[in-house]
């Protein structure tokens, strides 16, 4: 079964991330010119936060608030659910199912590197799936009975 790890081996190096008191504008453009749709709030190198498109549009927008005026500590998730490495994909797949969450910090004793989103088990499990049929493909035509 595949691990977070092998989820953020697939995916850029790059942590993409604001501090709690920069403005909800620079966390918009950091998922705009990152095309994502969330961003780490990370103070002195630890994990404070996650804001999302959906936290700048319902706690931000909505209420009428400046973008260039009001800091992402006001509108972020602080104390984010995180995960580890070796978490295998299928309970994070459960956590994002159970708790409505579509990204999930990965720490690596204590540490930030990286963050998982739904999208990326979902990648992953084809992945898998797609490996299995090859081999059950194999099997079939080349080891199986009468092969």
């Amino acid at each position: 079964m595949s691990t977070a790890k092998s989820a953020l081996a697939q995916k850029s190096d790059a942590l993409i991330h604001v501090r709690s008191g920069d403005m909800v504008i620079e966390a918009l453009r950091q998922m705009r010119d990152h095309r994502v749709r969330s961003v780490l709030v990370i103070d002195d190198d630890k994990l404070v936060g996650i804001v999302t498109q959906g936290d700048c549009a319902i706690k931000v927008l909505l209420p009428g608030l400046d973008a260039k005026q009001t800091p992402v500590a006001r509108v972020m998730t602080g104390n984010p659910v995180t995960i580890k490495p070796d978490d295998p994909l299928d309970a994070c797949m459960a956590l994002m199912a159970a708790r409505g969450f579509r990204h999930l910090p990965v720490l690596d004793a204590g540490k930030v590197v990286g963050v998982i989103s739904i999208g990326d088990v979902v990648k992953n499990i084809i992945r898998d799936l797609e490996h299995n049929v090859d081999d059950l493909m194999g099997y079939i035509m080349k080891d199986g009975p009468g092969g």
